[in-house]
């Protein structure tokens, strides 16, 4: 087995309190097909594209229910679930739950950041992460969206490896998280339009799809919510959406660019 490099991105889930809902939405959207539930581990569902696993979801907890907000995690790789909590903490973020194994699958940690953003801590067992990535049905990009670009900016390449470079854009203060040289994660500071005030700054999951306009219509056909988009990009035409359950995430079509690539500036 691999490791893959610390940092990197290697899982996403969902809690949802309707998980036959959930199932009925993402399958139809994201052409997800699902496993058997696992009792064991609370009724945990791994979503597959195309035979190969892409993300799971999971019911609340019996004394979790009817006080869930449905929000996508993703996972970020670790060599050593146990010492990145401690980097979490003495760089001033939360340990939410945490480290706790899993079976022979792996160990975690739920955190957040300073400014409240949520994320996840996957050392590898048995479970090694996405099994497809980057196509149509599976996780291709993610991006912290906060008001507090600075504590992220401070606390996330102080956790993991991150080289920061920043996007040399006068029209959104962007930074690229990398790890060897590849960009791994997005970092954008939010301002009232990116984020009502309602919202908590969060860690946004993209999937990519065929066509970004025909799945936002597919999205809000079937309940849920357009909150940005369609644009086109230099990376792809995408949207900022929701699911009927309120959990938040994007969807890009990378076969569709437009524009060049802006600059980066190492930081």
């Amino acid at each position: 087995m691999v490791a893959l490099p610390e940092g990197t991105p290697c899982w996403a889930d969902a809690m949802f309190a309707d998980l036959e809902g959930a199932k009925a939405f993402y399958g139809d959207v994201l052409g997800w097909t699902f496993g058997e539930s696992s009792t064991e581990y609370g009724s945990y569902t791994q979503a597959y594209s195309d035979g190969r696993a892409v993300a799971a979801i999971v019911p609340p907890m019996p004394n979790q229910e009817g006080a869930v907000t449905s929000a996508w995690c993703l996972y970020l790789a670790s060599p050593d679930a146990a010492g990145t909590a401690e980097k979490i903490r003495g760089n001033g973020g939360e340990v939410l739950m945490g480290p706790m194994t899993v079976g022979e699958f792996g160990s975690m940690v739920i955190a957040k950041d300073p400014a409240g953003v949520v994320f996840g801590v996957w050392q590898a067992g048995t479970h090694e992460g996405f099994e497809k990535q980057g196509a149509p049905g599976a996780y291709t990009w993610a991006e912290v969206v906060t008001r507090d670009g600075g504590a992220a900016d401070g606390f996330f390449p102080a956790v993991f490896p991150y080289a920061v470079k920043r996007m040399e854009s006068g029209e959104v203060d962007y930074k690229i998280y990398s790890v060897r040289e590849q960009p791994v994660l997005g970092r954008m500071q939010a301002g009232p339009r990116d984020l009502p005030p309602e919202a908590p700054n969060y860690l946004s999951v993209y999937f990519a799809v065929d066509d970004c306009d025909t799945t936002v219509a597919r999205i809000t056909e079937r309940g849920g919510k357009l909150y940005f988009g369609p644009m086109d990009s230099p990376f792809g035409r995408f949207a900022a959406v929701g699911d009927p359950q309120g959990a938040a995430f994007g969807v890009i079509d990378l076969g569709r660019t437009a524009g060049d690539v802006p600059a980066m500036a190492a930081e």
